[in-house]
């Protein structure tokens, strides 16, 4: 019995911990086409994400309501993690010269943020 109390308590903090999703629902300006949007996913992911522990990825509909609109899914290892990076991102795009400010601009002329949600993964 006391077996199973210590293998039980061992095991309760790895559930306590849970990836994040911050998902944002997108569709592309005119001009702008989906190889770009991935470009600029992929940009994000090498120069700014892997040092702020964030990963995202684009979601293309191929059956759904809305079949116009892309999803950003970037994933963090927690929320907190997110709210580090998210604090990051925001302080860096007051510097026009940073790699923030300049994947923003390329954000802005390639698509429109139409919604975003924020989950906790177990």
């Amino acid at each position: 019995m006391k077996r199973f109390i210590w293998l039980l308590l061992l095991c309760l903090p790895v559930g306590a911990f849970a990836d994040h999703l911050d998902v944002i629902e997108v569709k592309l300006n005119e001009g702008c086409s989906f190889s770009e949007y991935l470009s600029i996913k992929d940009d994000f992911n090498s120069k700014w994400g892997a040092k702020n522990g964030y990963r995202a990825e684009v979601l293309m509909p191929v059956q759904s309501h809305n079949l116009v609109s892309l999803y950003w899914i970037g994933r963090s290892a927690s929320t907190a993690a997110f709210g580090k990076a998210w604090d990051q991102w925001r302080t860096e795009l007051s510097d026009p010269n940073s790699v923030a400010a300049k994947l923003w601009a390329r954000f802005e002329a390639c698509s429109m943020n139409v919604g975003r949600r924020s989950y906790d993964v177990y």
